[in-house]
């Protein structure tokens, strides 16, 4: 059994991690920042490492109050309006597998089934996107990312706009299944992501090689 800890838990004493550390304890001390502080590996919490079946790379935290909760593209079950991405992605996901727009945005149900909902930076000041790009954080999440290419079983990576795509240079493992699409974004997702049919292909997939397919209903 392979556990988080002890795939990327070195990660840790890297001198880029502990300035990264250094670096995002002051800006909670000094801004605010998202998610809550408690929240920030809470990808890594919902699914285990040798739990998983599908990636869903997203960008950064929303940067909205109440909004981010340490998993790509999910808002607390309280949050009752979803941003426009995660509108997107759940229209998507009715168009695709006739799955009803759900009551909330909390997309731990799907983390708990072994989708692991990771960002490439997982902080971001408050109203700043992108804010806390090129602190240290991509070079953690690449870690992951590399010692997910490493399992030798069927595991479907969701690489939605460029960012996401560009992490494909990590990812060499002929196990594998790599589907890209343009970001659920409202400025995107006319360009492809919706028709992509993304979740239906994960099930095909996962169902092609034995393995238990995801319940997307919410």
């Amino acid at each position: 059994m392979q556990t988080w800890e002890n795939v990327i838990g070195e990660e840790f004493n890297k001198p880029y991690c502990k300035e990264l550390q250094r670096f995002i304890g002051e800006e909670y001390r000094t801004h605010t920042i998202y998610p809550p502080k408690d929240c920030i590996f809470n990808a890594f919490n919902y699914t285990a490492y040798d739990d998983i079946k599908v990636v869903i790379l997203g960008q950064d935290p929303y940067h909205g109050e109440n909004q981010a909760m340490g998993l790509s593209f999910s808002v607390p079950e309280t949050q009752r309006t979803c941003p426009p991405s995660l509108l997107n992605i759940f229209k998507e996901l009715e168009s695709d597998l006739g799955i009803a727009m759900p009551t909330n945005g909390d997309l731990r149900p799907w983390a708990q089934q072994g989708v692991l909902l990771l960002n490439t930076v997982l902080t971001v000041k408050a109203h700043e996107a992108n804010s806390h790009r090129d602190v240290g954080w991509e070079t953690f999440t690449d870690a992951a990312i590399s010692a997910i290419n490493e399992i030798n079983r069927p595991i479907v990576f969701l690489l939605w706009g460029k960012p996401a795509q560009s992490k494909t240079r990590l990812l060499n493992n002929p196990n594998h299944l790599i589907l890209e699409a343009p970001h659920p974004s409202p400025l995107s997702a006319h360009r492809g992501f919706f028709g992509c049919k993304h979740f239906s292909k994960v099930n095909d997939y996962l169902q092609l090689h034995g393995v238990e397919p995801i319940n997307w209903a919410l």
